[in-house]
């Protein structure tokens, strides 16, 4: 399993790389080709028809795009961080052996909208003002999922949610944290931020590392609601697209939050 990820992840992250050099417009609609994937995936989790909901999916996708430059890109970003505070508290609820869960296949499905719309504005409003942003955002997960992993494996004792996720663990989040806190002071240093600036974006992405773990558990928390591990097969090694975008679905739109709150946009 170990090697399925490494060689998938071998693949992918030259392909996102390159796919951030492109123009927003063109990025704009290769990612909302991930966004349809992880919508007809969580049709699958949420008992909808996958077509009719990935063609809504699609048709809402165009329209925000057609209607971009209207759109108060502030707004969406704070209802999304309201949505995602209300995520924890089904999370902490479920933890205690209170399901607060919608059941009906139509909430589940405006939460859709909630999870995967959000990010793709976010990270589309970030590449079009600095790419290097998206870059340090995507590393940023990238170094906080690769500390859980080897750090949980090898030391992973206290468990996070055992009756959400029981592979998760307290010290899995501990090297979470200090390998991503690395990865950011490190990049404050070399961009020669001034120290309450550095203070104030060590803490943005302190709470951007624990929003991307209120995702991957919100997941795993649908997937256990109705028996799946995986949300598909298309990665092998790693599920589904949004197994792999989990995390991203509530990082970005507050990471994006608080870039604009800081005025480091």
């Amino acid at each position: 399993m170990l090697k399925q990820r490494i060689f998938t992840a071998i693949v992918l992250i030259p392909i996102i790389l390159w796919i951030l050099t492109l123009s927003s417009q063109t990025l704009a609609w290769v990612m909302a080709i991930f966004v349809l994937i992880g919508a007809w995936e969580w049709a699958g989790l949420s008992n909808l028809i996958r077509s009719i909901y990935s063609l809504l999916f699609g048709l809402s996708l165009f329209i925000i795009y057609y209607f971009w430059s209207y759109i108060n890109i502030d707004y969406i970003l704070y209802i999304a961080c309201l949505w995602w505070l209300i995520a924890l508290y089904w999370i902490l609820a479920y933890q205690q052996n209170h399901n607060h869960l919608p059941t009906s296949p139509l909430i589940k499905a405006v939460l859709g909208f909630f999870i995967l719309i959000p990010p793709w504005i976010a990270l589309l409003s970030l590449h079009h003002e600095d790419r290097q942003w998206v870059i340090f955002l995507l590393v940023l997960i990238w170094s906080a999922d690769i500390g859980a992993y080897f750090t949980g494996k090898k030391w992973g004792q206290t468990k996070l949610a055992d009756k959400i996720s029981p592979g998760k663990s307290w010290e899995g989040v501990a090297g979470a944290l200090f390998i991503s806190l690395l990865v950011a002071l490190s990049y404050a240093i070399f961009n020669s931020m001034p120290l309450m600036t550095l203070l104030g974006f060590m803490l943005l992405c302190l709470i951007t590392v624990i929003a991307s773990i209120i995702g991957d558990l919100l997941e795993s928390l649908f997937k256990r609601q109705v028996g799946m591990k995986d949300s598909s097969q298309i990665l092998p090694g790693h599920g589904g697209v949004l197994d792999r975008i989990d995390s991203l679905t509530s990082a970005a739109p507050i990471f994006v939050l608080g870039l604009i709150i800081g005025k480091l946009l």
